[in-house]
């Protein structure tokens, strides 16, 4: 069984769209979806700096437009579940069906504005601990006053907060705690610092007419399988202020019998958790169109 996941911010690279754009349709695509949403994705993804591409409101799109891209050029698929982490949740109920390409590139858009919008107000930050165990970290968290904003299992918490309650973990790191690692992201997202873009998306999400998913959505918010369309835009909207929980959806890829993850463009991020937290599961990351010959062999030894 297979299931398709999409990673979040952060994963994105200066120039990382560049060798996706050689496929046959592909930059006709992306300049469709740069027009629908006012915003040059081929630029961002091929000649912008780390800097450039670190802004919400441009990193969100990219990395939709690129899971999208690197997805469909592994032709029509048929996984046994899909899922995304942070904004690869729109990527992922884009290719269920649950919105058209456009839509989910322009609610995502809507999405960037609204949050890099709500992150300007205090500055913020996130920052990945290595290591110590839920039950030590959490209530280290909470002491500093920071958020467990991303549950990401395999011995990884996301903690976030302003910059110097992060300033502050730095130099006081939970027992057990092996490293403490600032991300590339410019604000405290999935806290309650992104609680203004909540009521943007919510009136974009009010102009939609999501269809149910295709195949078994695991949303981040609590590892469920979600069967409506309805529900899954409405977790997509309260999501930007809750906690990700990928470590309950690494849980039910268990329970529903995954046996390979395949990580959309830019993969790494979800398939490195998976080697660490789901062992007997084969992992795949679509990096580059060179991984599309082996990402069709293993999408067939995992659909058969």
């Amino acid at each position: 069984m297979l299931v398709l996941v999409a990673p979040g911010q952060g994963a994105q690279t200066p120039g990382f769209l560049t060798p996706w754009l050689e496929l046959p349709g592909a930059a006709d695509r992306l300049a469709a979806w740069s027009e629908a949403i006012g915003l040059d994705l081929a630029h961002y993804g091929t000649k912008a700096d780390a800097d450039e591409i670190r802004d919400t409101a441009v990193a969100q799109p990219l990395l939709v437009a690129a899971g999208l891209l690197s997805a469909s050029a592994l032709g029509t698929l048929q996984p046994g579940a899909v899922a995304g982490h942070s904004v690869g949740e729109i990527t992922a109920a884009a290719y269920a069906g649950v919105l058209d390409d456009t839509t989910a590139l322009r609610l995502v858009r809507t999405r960037g504005l609204a949050m890099a919008e709500a992150a300007a107000v205090t500055e913020t930050g996130m920052a990945a601990l290595l290591g110590g165990e839920p039950e030590v970290v959490l209530p280290h968290l909470e002491k500093l006053g920071l958020t467990p904003a991303n549950v990401n299992g395999a011995g990884q918490i996301v903690a976030a907060g302003t910059a110097e309650q992060i300033a502050a973990l730095a130099e006081d790191k939970p027992e057990g705690t092996r490293k403490v690692v600032a991300l590339k992201v410019a604000g405290a997202f999935h806290t309650h610092h992104m609680e203004p873009a909540v009521a943007a998306l919510d009136a974009a999400a009010k102009e939609l007419a999501p269809a149910d998913p295709r195949f078994a959505y695991v949303s981040n918010k609590d590892g469920q399988v979600v069967a409506t369309g309805a529900e899954v835009v409405a977790r997509l909207v309260g999501q930007v202020a809750n906690p990700v929980r990928w470590d309950l959806c690494m849980d039910t890829f268990k329970e529903l019998g995954v046996t390979g993850l395949l990580e959309v463009c830019p993969g790494g991020t979800l398939t490195g958790l998976a080697k660490r937290a789901l062992p007997g599961v084969a992992t795949l990351a679509l990096k580059t169109p060179d991984d599309l010959e082996k990402a069709a062999a293993f999408v067939a030894e995992h659909t058969a």
